[in-house]
């Protein structure tokens, strides 16, 4: 084995990984969420709280919700939290029923990718 094939291989591994590597780390992700998803709440959430796994656009992101019986239910804007480019607040028009409801979110990360995913929670 010759010094220049000894070194090829791991050489195209480094270059490789730098061009993948920052598309990987280049999305926000979600980290956790109010409520959380599969929770059982006793008393209705006033706002859905989505954390990311990094900053988002507030203007490019959102999500709708559907509950009993696969109806649509009527929320706010959604906001990002003024303190935390990470969260994004998005209050409820109106008080849930019991039931069970569905949530589908998507988001424009700040560097303008984007990511989308659903979960699901139930009132009591």
């Amino acid at each position: 084995m010759t010094f220049t094939s000894a070194w090829r291989r791991p050489a195209l591994w480094l270059i490789a990984t730098l061009f993948v590597a920052p598309g990987v780390f280049a999305h926000a992700h979600l980290e956790h969420q109010y409520p959380a998803a599969d929770a059982q709440v006793d008393a209705a959430p006033q706002a859905l709280t989505l954390n990311f796994s990094e900053g988002i656009e507030a203007q490019f992101s959102g999500l709708t919700l559907t509950g009993p019986g696969d109806t649509a239910i009527e929320t706010g804007k959604a906001k990002r939290n003024e303190k935390d480019k990470k969260q994004l607040i998005v209050p409820l028009s109106q008080p849930l029923q019991p039931g069970d409801y569905r949530v589908k979110w998507h988001v424009v990360s700040v560097d303008g990718h984007k990511t989308k995913g659903h979960y699901q929670f139930s009132v009591r």
